[in-house]
């Protein structure tokens, strides 16, 4: 008899976040979908990352809680957050000549302890996790060495490694070109619909956040102003009340969802279709 895999389930309740003394989010409360990919989108400096930050116990609140599995996220013991949730921060640096297979290796520290030592199921996850991202021929090679591309989905197979059922991804598609960025957003497509893992990502691209997404988390000023999928609450009146963009909002012919055309203000929009 198969049984699914349990999700558990992260919330934040009256979030307050700040840096130093700017508060950047404050009074949020979000519950993200399990089992569902979750896309955080906004304009710049409205508290995308902060969020996620606060969601995986990297920033602490000011006040209010983030709750894994009904428990105080802060309260929980570190080794036990790791084993459910994974973040793959911006940027990540790796140390100079580190293989890929070493970095993906990383991803099983927190199934590490003294008395249970690097094993044969550690083996097989970082296999599953270098095969399961392409990365599989790659693994002898420095991280430093691979494109960008590469590198990406490097830091994804650490993160599938790792083996937790949230996965948090800020920006995974930043600097890369247009044909890698699908590549990355269909990998982590794959690992949802196959494993059935939780997802949030904050991602900068509106079309692709509606393509990809469940469930489209809208911030604007440290507040959640919309949430719900895609098709339900992308509207011209929410774009420009986020954005402060004048646009169209027409069905994507290839997927279907939302499709974001913007005006500007060298275009006059011609009357709806």
């Amino acid at each position: 008899m198969s049984h699914s895999p349990h999700r558990p389930e992260l919330r934040a309740h009256g979030l307050r976040l700040g840096y130093d003394d700017r508060v950047v989010v404050d009074g949020l409360d979000l519950t993200l979908p399990p089992g569902k990919i979750s896309v955080i989108v906004g304009a710049n400096a409205c508290g995308k990352s902060t969020l996620l930050r606060a969601l995986a116990r990297l920033l602490a609140p000011r006040s209010g809680e983030v709750h894994l599995d009904g428990q105080a996220i802060h309260s929980l013991p570190t080794r036990q957050v790791a084993q459910q949730l994974g973040i793959l921060p911006q940027q990540p640096v790796a140390p100079e000549g580190l293989t890929v297979l070493d970095l993906v290796g990383q991803g099983r520290a927190p199934h590490q302890s003294w008395w249970r030592q690097w094993s044969a199921g550690d083996e097989h996850a970082v296999a599953a996790a270098l095969e399961a991202t392409g990365m599989l021929e790659h693994a002898h090679r420095p991280v430093d060495e691979l494109s960008g591309g590469q590198r990406q989905r490097a830091w994804i197979a650490m993160a599938v490694a790792q083996g937790t059922p949230v996965l948090l991804l800020d920006e995974p598609t930043t600097f890369l070109d247009l044909a890698h960025q699908i590549d990355v957003l269909d990998l982590i497509v794959d690992l949802n619909r196959r494993e059935g893992r939780t997802v949030a990502m904050v991602l900068h691209d509106l079309n692709q956040a509606c393509r990809y997404a469940d469930h489209v988390i809208a911030m604007k000023a440290g507040r959640v102003v919309a949430e719900g999928p895609p098709a339900g609450i992308v509207t011209g009146e929410l774009v420009e009340e986020v954005f402060d963009l004048r646009c169209q909002v027409v069905p994507d012919p290839v997927s279907g969802t939302p499709l974001v055309i913007p005006i500007g203000r060298h275009h006059t929009a011609p009357a709806p279709l």
